[in-house]
């Protein structure tokens, strides 16, 4: 069973040519494993995947595996349209040290849900990893349902999901349904960490841990261990700024947030571009409200 616990969205350092900064992303990793997260999650939305290159996807798992393998979870997402594409993304993560291999349901193409399932169930037959699905429609117009992620749920090397949808009905649904399977329900949401762990999810996959890890990793474990009130304390002081890391898009707020904090994170490779003036702003003032800058 995959443990409980933060996975942060880490997102990908540039240089200020937009080259990607290893330097900055072993300080990125070395953050993450001093605050104690349970995992690292590499290459997803937050991470740029599809602006990055394969060799540089592949260079961004080297150096995350070189620095934390043992000391906390690789988690990189497989971010892929085609069964083959992804059968090549898994490949390459088993042979630089994943743990784990979240997989983005296939975008663009809009599979109905037999494709969908036949997709995940021939990837995870042909990984040596175990597969997390990664619902996240808004980003690839494809819904896992609850319906479809309970069908995958069977499935011996599929073991959890880390969840996008924000509606706790949908999170309860999905966790009902598969709740005699091996199956772990995340969500991939910071605003539905401590809600969805207070009623048996298994933790979060977090965009706020980015600079915040060990606040994440504290809110979501004392959660998990039924202190409830501590927990739901937790959310309560830092719920602004949850919601603050998802304005405009993921992960323009995050590398922001980096930014003003003096730490390794840069700029965007088009078409995606800064948060705007008037939004940092406001990330400015908040994150100095909170002294996190």
């Amino acid at each position: 069973m995959m443990p409980g616990g933060a996975y942060t969205l880490l997102i990908t350092p540039f240089r200020q040519d937009l080259s990607l900064d290893e330097e900055g992303l072993r300080l990125l990793v070395d953050r993450q494993i001093e605050a104690g997260v349970t995992g690292i999650a590499p290459l997803g939305v937050t991470g740029e995947n599809t602006l990055l290159t394969l060799d540089e996807i592949r260079k961004v798992v080297e150096i995350i595996a070189a620095r934390a393998k043992g000391k906390a979870l690789i988690v990189p997402d497989a971010c892929a349209t085609s069964l083959w594409e992804a059968k090549e993304r898994v490949r390459m993560f088993e042979d630089v040290g994943a743990d784990y291999i979240s997989v983005f349901s296939p975008f663009f193409v809009l599979p109905q849900p037999e494709g969908i399932i036949k997709f995940y169930e021939q990837l995870a037959y042909f990984s040596n990893l175990p597969i997390i699905l990664h619902n996240a429609k808004e980003r690839t117009g494809v819904e896992l349902t609850p319906d479809i992620s309970a069908t995958l749920a069977k499935h011996p090397n599929i073991i959890g999901i880390k969840d996008g949808n924000k509606g706790l009905d949908h999170l309860a649904k999905v966790m009902h349904l598969t709740r005699n399977d091996d199956f772990q329900v995340f969500t991939g949401k910071d605003t539905t960490a401590f809600p969805l762990c207070s009623f048996g999810g298994a933790g979060s996959f977090t965009v706020a841990g980015n600079l915040i890890p060990g606040y994440m990793e504290k809110m979501i474990k004392l959660t998990l261990s039924g202190n409830l009130k501590e927990g739901k304390a937790m959310h309560d002081e830092y719920y602004e700024v949850f919601e603050a890391f998802r304005w405009e898009t993921n992960p323009m707020a995050a590398k922001m947030a980096l930014n003003l904090a003096g730490l390794p994170a840069g700029g965007h490779r088009l078409p995606l571009t800064p948060l705007s003036q008037t939004r940092t702003e406001k990330l400015k003032a908040l994150l100095g409200k909170h002294n996190l800058i």
